[in-house]
This record gives structure tokens, C-alpha cells and sequence, in this order.
């Protein structure tokens, strides 16, 4: 017993900081990307030739970068000559509009908190039902990695359940199968009203690579309403949080630790 106290003490605090200091991620992360329209050479179109879920599209403005489409996967930026597109290492990708995750020469919107009186509501416990619908586990697996004691999801009152019945609301990653359209829907019914939705991950919000398939529907707001769309594929637990934290308010001036 005492072996154990021993190194329970030489391991330290272990949850980490955030919200209330930047936290530390690793070089290769891969957060909010930024174009650099004055390196794109005029009729260049690699990048989205090289896209493999079209997330980039040239138009009268420019480049264009959907991030709800977004793998993040950098093949556009091997395929650029100029290297006018990078992936910088800011984690805050949420949104609450589907239209604010398409970057467009502007800075990413973060995501706004719900009204008062949902705030008032869910804004010091929040209970979650999670649906996979679909998903390859990617997803789901950083979801998990909530609850751990890095993250530790409970002690900003956020918490998920087993039944529908004793939530606020779906966390839903994966595109929507076909085989689960029925049930997310039932589940969906289920979780008494007021409710909030939250889709996580590439595949959630638009379908991911299997974008346009027949077997599956293209994300979860083709079937029920989305109040947040977290973009990643997938999305690394800190976005995950940051757009939780954001949608109740924490976080309302758009910075870490506020």
C-alpha cells in the first residue's frame, strides 16, 4: 500500500489545466489552417484536386476551406507548390452554425453560448447520451478519453449517461448509417425537451470520406437538429472540451482561461 501512495505522490497532479492556462500540444497537432491567398498562384487548382472530401473550393473570392469537410489529413498542403496552406496549432474549431466552419480569408468564428435560459438549464450539469451512428471509433475513442483523469470531464458538470431518458441531449459522432438513421432518431425522441445536439467529427457533421455515399446521410443534422458541430477527424479531446466549455458559456470572450 505504501509502494503505491509512493508513487501516487511522485506522479503529481495529473489533470491538466485548461481551461484556466493555454494548454501544451504536441508539434504535430494539427488545429485551425490558415491560406495565404497572396501565395496561391492564379489558376492553381492542387489543392482541391488533391481534397479527397472536396472541403476546398475556389470561387469570385478565393480559396475556401470547409472544415466540417475538413480530414485534416494535409494532403492539400503536399500538394500546394507555394505552401500557402498550413495548419496552425489553435485547437478552438467549434461552431454553432454549419456556415461558420467554412474559412474563407476571415478568422474562424468560435462558437457562441446558448440563450440565458438554456444556459440556466444546462450551464452547471449537462448530461449527455452519446450515439455512435455509424462511427469508426476514432471519434468515440477521444470522446472516452474525456472522462479520464487528464481531462476529467465531471468537474465542469458534463457527463455521459447510458439512457436518452436522463439526458439533456446527443453527442453524436459518425455519419449517420442508414442502419442507424431509425435509431438515432428514436434516441433522439427519447431525451426530453429542452435538448441540445452536438456533433462530433468529420463524419457527424457532413459524412466524412464517405461523403455522398448512399449507405449514410451526410451527418447528423440531416436527420435531427445540431446546436455544435465540432470539426476533426478526429477531433482531439481539447476541441472536444473547448467547444463544450464555449456552448455553456465558459469561455464566452473567445480565449482560454477566461
Amino acid at each position: 500500500m505504501f509502494r503505491n501512495v509512493a508513487i501516487r505522490l511522485q506522479q503529481g497532479h495529473r489533470t491538466i489545466g485548461f481551461p484556466k492556462g493555454q494548454p501544451t500540444l504536441p508539434d504535430r497537432f494539427r488545429g485551425v489552417p490558415v491560406v495565404d491567398r497572396a501565395k496561391c498562384p492564379v489558376g492553381c487548382r492542387d489543392c482541391v484536386e488533391a481534397c479527397p472530401t472536396d472541403a476546398i473550393t475556389i470561387d469570385r473570392k478565393g480559396l475556401r476551406l470547409d472544415l466540417g469537410r475538413c480530414l485534416f489529413c494535409t494532403d492539400c498542403v503536399e500538394a500546394c507548390p507555394e505552401r500557402a496552406i498550413r495548419y496552425t496549432q489553435d485547437f478552438r474549431l467549434a461552431g454553432r452554425r454549419r456556415d461558420d466552419l467554412i474559412l474563407n480569408g476571415e478568422s474562424l468564428k468560435q462558437a457562441e453560448a446558448l440563450d440565458k435560459k438554456a444556459r440556466r438549464l444546462f450551464g452547471r450539469s449537462l448530461k449527455l447520451r452519446q450515439v455512435s451512428a455509424g462511427g469508426c471509433n476514432g471519434c468515440e475513442a477521444d470522446v472516452n478519453v474525456l472522462s479520464t483523469v487528464v481531462f476529467d470531464l465531471g468537474r465542469f458538470g458534463i457527463q455521459m449517461v447510458a439512457s436518452p431518458r436522463h439526458a439533456d441531449g446527443l453527442l453524436i459522432t459518425g455519419p449517420v448509417t442508414e442502419n442507424m438513421r431509425l435509431a438515432l432518431k428514436k434516441t433522439y425522441d427519447a431525451a426530453p425537451a429542452p435538448k441540445i445536439v452536438i456533433a462530433v467529427g468529420a463524419c457527424a457533421i457532413s459524412g466524412g470520406p464517405y461523403i455522398n455515399h448512399p449507405e449514410q446521410h451526410n451527418g447528423a443534422d440531416n436527420v435531427v437538429p445540431v446546436d455544435l458541430y465540432i470539426p476533426g477527424c478526429p477531433p482531439h479531446p481539447l476541441t472536444i472540451l473547448d467547444g463544450l466549455l464555449r456552448l455553456l458559456g465558459r469561455l464566452e470572450d473567445g480565449r482560454p482561461g477566461a
